[in-house]
């Protein structure tokens, strides 16, 4: 441990754990003389590498009597005072490491990209068996770091390798700022295309799930649009953090599934989105994929960037280069408008959204500066009751019935009864089931037609249907189930122009 003393043969545990056959890393033989004190620290020098091993993590290295004192560190040294990261002690490491880049082998110790992150020197304050604290004179990180153990006072030094690192100074620019926990996404509203292009952008409109990431230490954190954790559904992305490294950012994109020919799926979409065990995401990830698709930037390097204009948030976008299996960013279009939708169309997609290039990102707001412009007429919907079929669905749905809040009260917009696949009716019902209610959730009183055998619900579960037109009366025409909408809450849903 780091007590500043040594056994004879300090690097035992270090060589044990490695063949120099097999590995690129250097391994001083047994009895060999240490490497030569790193330069320029005079036996104060530091090293930060950024490990892509089976987790991605920071090893944090001091030099010390003539060997590199080593912690892993998941999330990287903390940047601010506000937070402690975990640092889990290794074996001590030879001088020589200090400057060692490269690929350690598939299924040899820590197997994965290597590269120096950081490095300089540092100023010894104190080091014990259970506290090292240090002043860090580095190229990206300088300020006073402590490192303490975790484990009970008065165990012995080797019971357990758990420390913490926490920074003692401030952050080094005055206007850093940590991760936000919570950026709601702004909202379109539907419109047409603008009759002139200039001062607008056009992007296409995926047929997914609104998702924001937050990513900080390389770690990944998916949040809907109603403030629910959807990381665990959605596995592949994580590894989008590997490739931001140690770049903190909240991204605002959407998930879709494409079928065979290329194109949005929201109906396989729905076989993602409503599963929280692990190991059936993992499994649907293989057979059912998705892609993030990233196409705004909330927060990067420790400075909010939602007072930015459109046109600077997307330039900070674009030069993060995010593109791998699971994510990328999709093309922003100048215009003409028109040429767009029409392409929007030729490859099947919903749409374009027009955005306003001067304007800032209001977080959890509908504005104009944002315009939705559909193909396809689609409409959220809060389900507030179901039918009993006939026939072939003698026994589970028949159809549907809908509402859309209007006023702070549930107006009814019809009903539907088509669109559904087996699996979809089989879940429906299991959900609808537990939230029967012995009355009607409207407050006007409806014809005796439209309440005939209806089972109602309470209002909780919200759906979304595509439909041609709304009646005079306030009722869809020929509406088709697409599916349920978990990431919407019913008092978010609106009706659709």
């Amino acid at each position: 441990m780091p007590d500043g003393t040594h056994q004879s043969e300090p690097l035992d545990e270090y060589r044990a754990k490695r063949d120099p056959a097999r590995t690129p890393e250097p391994v001083p033989a047994p009895g060999a003389v240490p490497g030569a004190a790193l330069s320029p620290g005079a036996g104060r020098g530091f090293v930060v590498q950024e490990h892509h091993a089976r987790a991605l993590h920071w090893d944090f290295r001091l030099e010390r009597d003539g060997v590199l004192v080593s912690w892993a560190v998941p999330k990287g040294l903390p940047l601010d005072q506000k937070t402690n990261h975990l640092a889990v002690h290794t074996e001590d490491h030879p001088l020589e490491y200090a400057t060692f880049e490269g690929e350690i082998g598939a299924g040899e110790y820590g197997g994965g990209q290597v590269t120096v992150w950081d490095r300089g020197t540092y100023d010894l304050v104190k080091w014990s068996p259970r506290e090292v604290q240090v002043v860090l004179h580095g190229e990206r990180v300088q300020g006073r770091y402590v490192l303490f153990a975790t484990g009970a006072k008065g165990a012995a030094p080797d019971a357990g390798k758990n420390w913490m690192v926490h920074r003692m100074d401030p952050p080094t620019r005055p206007d850093w700022e940590p991760v936000p926990a919570l950026v709601r996404p702004m909202l379109a509203v539907p419109g047409d295309l603008p009759e002139d292009d200039e001062g607008w952008a056009y992007e296409m409109k995926w047929d997914g799930v609104r998702a924001v990431a937050y990513v900080d230490g390389g770690r990944v954190r998916l949040m809907s649009r109603n403030d629910l954790d959807i990381t665990r559904s959605y596995p592949e992305v994580a590894r989008m953090g590997e490739q931001l490294g140690s770049t903190p950012v909240v991204l605002d994109g959407e998930l879709v599934a494409f079928d065979a020919g290329g194109a949005p799926d929201f109906g396989r979409l729905q076989q993602r989105m409503h599963v929280a065990d692990p190991a059936v995401a993992r499994r649907l990830a293989r057979s059912v994929p998705v892609v993030y698709l990233v196409f705004d930037v909330l927060h990067l390097d420790g400075r909010s960037t939602l007072d930015l204009p459109y046109d600077e948030r997307r330039t900070l976008l674009e030069r993060l280069g995010l593109a791998g299996p699971s994510w990328q960013t999709p093309a922003s279009f100048p215009g003409p408008g028109a040429d767009v939708l029409a392409a929007s169309r030729e490859n099947r997609l919903e749409g374009v959204l027009v955005k306003r290039r001067s304007a800032t990102y209001r977080p959890g707001r509908r504005s104009s500066d944002w315009l939705k412009v559909k193909h396809v007429h689609m409409q959220e919907v809060v389900v507030v009751g179901w039918r009993p079929g006939k026939g072939r669905r003698a026994n589970t749905i028949g159809s549907l019935v809908l509402a859309v809040p209007q006023d702070g009260v549930l107006r009814p917009v019809g009903g539907v009864g088509t669109g559904f696949t087996d699996r979809m009716l089989d879940d429906l019902r299991s959900r609808l089931l537990p939230l029967e209610r012995p009355t009607s959730p409207f407050q006007e009183r409806l014809p005796s037609a439209e309440v005939r055998d209806v089972r109602w619900v309470r209002p909780e579960l919200v759906g979304e249907v595509a439909y041609t037109e709304w009646t005079g009366d306030g009722r869809l025409r020929h509406p088709a189930w697409r599916g349920l909408r978990p990431d919407k809450d019913p008092h978010d849903v609106e009706r659709e122009i």
